[in-house]
This record gives C-alpha cells, structure tokens and sequence, in this order.
C-alpha cells in the first residue's frame, strides 16, 4: 500500500512540474515582433505561447522538440494563394487549377494561407463550405470583387463588381476575410480597383491589387498616387509587367513613391511575376518587399516557384538579412491582413511555430522565365506547428525513440 502512495505522489508531483504541453530546446529564435534573435527555448501551453527564454528545463514539458542548430520562428504566413480546389472545373483558379491547402502548407513551414481573390461574393459560400472549414491549415480571404471571382467569367465585367455585396460577404464572414482583391483587368478605366477599394471602405479592409494591363492612362503611378490607400498591398512587385524596373534598368520612382505614400508590396512569385531581371535590379536600389508569398497554384507549384521557403530563399540570397525575410514571411504579412495575433511568439499568442534549416552550399534558384541565380543559402522546414499541435515533423524531432516508446512496451508484452 506504501508503494502505491509513493508512486502516485511521484506520478502526482512529475505532472505537476509538467507545466509545458510541448518545449522547443536548443534552437535558435527569431520573432521580429519582439525583437528576439537569439538562442532561446520556446514553451507551448494550451495552444499558446507560455514562455520564451534560455535553458528552459526538460522536465517542465510533456513533450520536446530538439532543435539544436535550427532555427525557431513564428508560424509562416503565406498572404497570396489559390486553395478553392475541389469544385470539378477545369482551367480555371476555382477548380482544378488552385491546389488542397493541407497538401502544401505544414511541410513548408506554413500554418497559415491567405487565399488571394480566388472567390467572389457569388461563390464564397461555396469556398467556405468546401475548402476553409475543411482544412487543417488555417485559411483566411481575400473576397474578389468580381462576383464569380476567377472562374470561367472574365474578370473585366463591371456589371459583375458589387462593392455593396463583397462587404456583405466581408461581413458575414469576417473571421476570414482579410479584404478584397482586384486582379487580371482588362478593360478601361478603374472599375476594378476602384470598386474593390470601396469595398474596402465600407469594411476598414485593405485591398491587394494584381494589376492588370497598363496604358498611358492605367500606370502604376497613378494606381499607388490616386487610386489605393495607404495599407493596401501591391502583389507582384518584381513582375516586370507594369515597368516596375524601366527599361534603362533602373527602378521606377512610383515604387518608392508608393511606397513613401504607404502602399506595401508583396512578392507573388507565382507562374509568370517574379524575374530576376526585375528583382536584382530593385533590390540593389534598396527596394525590397514588405511581404514574401507565393502566388502557389498548380502552374506555379512544379515550376521555378516551388514552395514559400524557395521564395524566401531567393528574397534572402539577394541580399536581404536572415531577420528580416523571417519578418516578411511572419509579421509583416501578419499586420498586412489586420491579424496581429498571429506572426509572433509572444506569451498568450497562438503556439504557431516553424523550426527551419538554413543549408549552406550551392543552390539554383529558378525565376518564372526558367532562368537561374546561383546562392548559397536555402531555407527548409524541419518541423511545423499549428495552435500547439505538430502539424509537421521531417525528423522526428517531437518523437520518442521507438525502442523507448509504447509502441515498443505494447509490442513486446507477452501474447495471450
């Protein structure tokens, strides 16, 4: 009977030391939010961040994560997706050609797809039922303000922009919906951006423009000067297709212009806006994005695009600081859709978490015109976690050994 005090009391006593659900140990954490870059623990607690700091002991967690050599960072946003797949139509971003979000995101370190306009107030519905409460990724939207979104319908009718309806839709889902979106305008005028922005206005929403073809009337100057608010967001901002770079090779002063206005720029990569005949040129001009993202879609997912580690390894083998792409990919975009409680490893913040590999060697990287830029830096995920669950482990870092585990007991016990 004593024995059998004392063994509860141990039991007893260990889980009460056991504060921690998970514990990452030994890595290296950067949070732009808070400043940190340096060696740290992370400690995870009821899905939220309990506590960062160093050397937190072992034995105060259920569970470990040994990320001795690696990096440990917020969660990865990536704010430019197409995830409404499912629907059977063929051709088209609302069907076969936007990809599963759970099928790409935890293995590249994402825990959280904004979808980038691929719905409009028609068919959000739909999208929501079908993709966005199906997944385990956390999806959030921006809702395109042509009705049928990017469907069969062209995305230069005006008669089927609702600037009244996207907010109705905004607001009868506003746990998901970041904004609204504008893109692939063909026609004259501003219809487009401008009936997106009054979206915007009725909902105190950013709009993201992929900006469709330029004219003397229709320009990027005006587009950043007159047309968006500051806050709005510029995707494609290395494309080259709207004289982002002019032709002598020097960057055009309506980015920086822009830019000084408050307009954010977000990369895109996609399958047709990211060149390197573009992206070198800005960046040795100091013109670097607020956000990384990948446009990702069945185009773009097997081409020079891959996934969102292989675009910020590009953003960060042109130069940029280590902290600040990890700041492009989790905070900035964080702040960019209004979601500040995600981005971050602040305590009582959702346990989001990416532990990342930086390879040394040499690399290719491809742009969208299959051309390659040599690095010799390459970001990959090693373990990805969502709200405090590990979504994503390469290595079995979160794991028990098998032979101490009770697969191993169970297996080993005598058959009856």
């Amino acid at each position: 009977m004593l024995r059998y005090v004392i063994a509860l009391t141990v039991v007893a006593i260990t889980a009460q030391a056991q504060q921690y659900d998970l514990l990452i140990r030994g890595g290296h954490v950067i949070d732009p939010k808070n400043n940190i870059d340096a060696a740290a623990d992370v400690a995870i607690a009821g899905g939220r961040i309990a506590l960062v700091a160093p050397s937190i002991p072992a034995g105060q967690a259920k569970r470990s994560v040994d990320a001795s050599g690696l990096l440990v960072t917020p969660g990865l946003i990536d704010i430019h997706a197409h995830v409404y797949a499912g629907t059977g139509m063929k051709g088209v971003l609302t069907g076969d050609s936007s990809v599963y979000p759970d099928t790409f995101s935890f293995r590249t370190g994402v825990t959280t797809m904004v979808d980038a306009g691929t719905a409009g107030w028609r068919n959000f519905a739909d999208f929501r039922q079908r993709v966005i409460d199906r997944a385990q990724t956390r999806i959030l939207a921006f809702v395109n303000i042509v009705g049928s979104g990017m469907s069969t319908a062209p995305e230069s009718d005006p008669a089927d922009m609702n600037p009244e309806r996207s907010a109705e839709i905004a607001r009868k889902n506003s746990d998901v919906v970041v904004g609204f979106k504008t893109a692939h305008y063909t026609g004259k005028g501003w219809p487009a951006v401008e009936g997106a922005v009054r979206a915007g206005e009725l909902t105190h929403l950013p709009v993201m423009v992929d900006f469709g073809n330029i004219n003397e009337e229709r320009n990027i100057s005006r587009l950043f000067m007159d047309k968006l608010r500051p806050g709005d967001i510029y995707t494609h901002c290395y494309s080259g297709l709207r004289d982002e770079v002019l032709s002598d090779g020097t960057l055009n002063p309506a980015m920086q212009a822009g830019r000084k206005r408050g307009i954010l720029f977000d990369v895109g990569h996609g399958r047709g806006s990211f060149n390197w005949n573009v992206a070198v040129p800005a960046t040795r001009a100091g013109f670097w994005p607020d956000s990384i993202s990948t446009d990702l879609h069945t185009g773009s997912m097997n081409a020079g695009m891959k996934d969102l580690t292989e675009t910020m390894s590009k953003i960060l083998n042109l130069g940029a600081p280590l902290q600040k792409v990890i700041e492009m990919s989790t905070w900035n975009p964080a702040r960019e859709i209004h979601h500040e409680e995600l981005g971050q490893l602040s305590p009582g913040a959702i346990a989001d978490v990416t532990v990342l590999r930086l390879e040394e060697g040499q690399f290719g990287f491809l742009d969208c015109a299959g051309a390659r830029f040599d690095g010799t830096r390459r970001l990959r995920a090693e373990v990805t976690i969502k709200g405090g669950e590990v979504m994503w482990d390469r290595n079995g870092r979160a794991a028990q050994d098998w032979k101490g585990s009770h697969y191993a007991k169970r297996d080993s016990a005598p058959s009856k």
